[in-house]
């Protein structure tokens, strides 16, 4: 695997709402080469906005993470819909299938608050929370 970290809007958000696994987060924020997929990065302005920050001031709050945001090309779709099988079971959404996506194909290490995804095998998964069954990384 890269040194390259991708980010989960779930972990993102534990940070913005100073949730469990926060500071594990900010631990791997503060090392070079992080990403987040467009549609991750719209997640978490989602919730932004849902809590009443105003479009406006939405750019400016999501800069402050410094990530790169790459947008949601071809290659990503392909793979977000190859991984369907193996995340149905799990309940991932589209959102988390396009993070995965983009961790895979830029041979990422994942940054996630949602510790089933531990449960999949073939990724380099930081679970920054435990959640249920699956376990604190």
């Amino acid at each position: 695997m890269s040194s390259a970290v991708v980010y989960d809007a779930s972990a993102l958000l534990a940070v913005v709402f100073d949730e469990p696994g926060a500071e594990a987060v900010m631990e791997q924020l503060s090392r070079p080469g992080g990403a987040v997929s467009a549609v991750n990065w719209s997640e978490v302005g989602a919730k932004l906005v849902e809590r009443g920050l105003k479009e406006g001031e939405l750019a400016r709050e999501l800069a402050v993470f410094g990530l790169d945001v790459v947008a949601f090309d071809e290659a990503q779709a392909i793979m977000a819909a190859a991984l369907r099988p193996i995340t149905r079971k799990l309940g991932l959404s589209l959102g988390d299938r396009c993070c995965l996506a983009l961790g895979r194909l830029q041979e990422a290490r994942i940054v996630t608050a949602d510790a089933a995804w531990c449960k999949l095998h073939g990724f380099d998964i930081v679970a920054v929370r435990e959640t249920g069954s699956g376990s604190l990384l």
